[in-house]
């Protein structure tokens, strides 16, 4: 299966640091740097990270924005390399931005960028929480919790997740400070959001019983993250004990083997039918929960039938809540999760990294295949 990487290279990021300007920000600063002989660290950082990745060329699409923003380094170190935006001679913040955007369209599993907090912050504003990142630290200032603590840190959690590895995603700050003010002597930090990263897999939760992950206490876990989240929007509930679990916590009957749908905490209605489920989310917003079904790995095709290809089309990727122990992931031994909905084009939009809820706000990037 290929891994979709996304990368952007800040080539201006850190260029202020060993000029003692403080910072990178602003053009002023940058040209002052460039004028002072100031050499770009930016792309080497990055190298260091993608020769990590290397042996994996022929797994891995990366797709990034053309000339110093990602282009030149990834043609030269012999990557597979698509170029989504064209960017300038001379890169700005907006083309930081812009090119993230246009990596939400092309559904990348996960968003590599180069640069500092500044850099960090023009990420957070083009794609929020909806795509996984993670900041190779090149900058002056590394405030920001979504950045590894060395380029080559970077690489080898990038390899984790092209192997297949469990890794976890984390909520992490996005931090900067106010370049002026501390040019003065003034450090005032500031929040500017936060962003979903890949960290390594750790079992040092509350679940935990003797090494060993509890199966009721980690489902009571994974029912509270899915229930934290029911709002206006209608909850189709798929088969499995896993989405029992979380029905057992809401008070509510289940049908082991069927489809409901609860909004407000409240069961509307029980094992619909593929017709009935589309006519009753017709006009709503809609999140759906599933779990694995079957020793394969399945997460449609076995099962649960009644999520039709259309149903999933409508209520969209984004707006799936997977959920599953991490025991029951660990089990698959590697191999991917399958998508057989039984329409193939629909299998590969499916493909890729998705997050799996696996505790409370604890989740994990697990790889979604096609049956081919």
């Amino acid at each position: 299966m290929s891994f979709k990487l996304g990368l952007i290279i800040n080539p201006y990021a850190g260029i202020g640091g060993s000029l003692a300007l403080k910072g990178s920000d602003g053009k002023a600063i940058r040209e002052q740097a460039l004028a002072m002989g100031a050499v770009q660290l930016a792309p080497e950082r990055t190298r260091q990270a993608l020769t990590l990745l290397l042996p994996y060329q022929q797994q891995l699409q990366i797709v990034t924005a053309s000339g110093p923003m990602g282009e030149d380094l990834c043609r030269e170190m012999g990557f597979s390399t698509q170029v989504i935006y064209q960017s300038p001679a001379q890169s700005e913040a907006e083309d930081t931005e812009n090119a993230a955007k246009a990596m939400l369209t092309e559904q990348v599993d996960l968003l590599l960028f180069a640069g500092g907090d500044g850099t960090a912050r023009n990420i957070c504003r083009a794609v929020e929480d909806r795509v996984p990142v993670l900041g190779i630290p090149a900058g002056c200032k590394i405030h920001s919790g979504v950045y590894c603590v060395t380029p080559k840190a970077a690489g080898r959690l990038v390899e984790m997740l092209v192997q297949g590895e469990l890794v976890s995603l984390l909520e992490a700050d996005v931090m900067d400070i106010d370049e002026s003010a501390f040019r003065e002597g003034t450090v005032r930090a500031r929040r500017y959001g936060e962003m979903r990263i890949p960290s390594e897999l750790r079992y040092v939760q509350a679940v935990k019983m003797g090494g060993k992950e509890s199966d009721e206490l980690v489902l009571e876990d994974i029912a509270a993250h899915v229930i934290e989240q029911m709002d206006e929007q209608l909850f189709i509930m798929g088969s499995g004990s896993t989405v029992a679990a979380i029905m057992t916590e809401l008070g509510l009957e289940n049908t082991l083997l069927g489809v409901d749908l609860v909004q407000h905490q409240q069961l509307v209605a029980s094992d619909l039918t593929a017709a009935q489920l589309l006519d009753a989310i017709d006009g709503h917003d809609v999140k759906l929960v599933i779990t694995l079904i079957g020793g394969q790995g399945h997460i449609f095709g076995r099962g649960n039938q009644q999520l039709s290809p259309k149903l999933i089309r409508v209520i969209g990727r984004d707006n799936i809540l997977l959920v599953a122990t991490k025991t029951k992931l660990k089990a698959l031994g590697g191999r991917p999760l399958i998508a057989d909905t039984g329409d193939a084009e629909l299998d590969k939009q499916l493909s890729g990294l998705i997050p799996v809820i696996t505790g409370f706000h604890d989740e994990v990037l697990y790889p979604v295949a096609s049956p081919d």
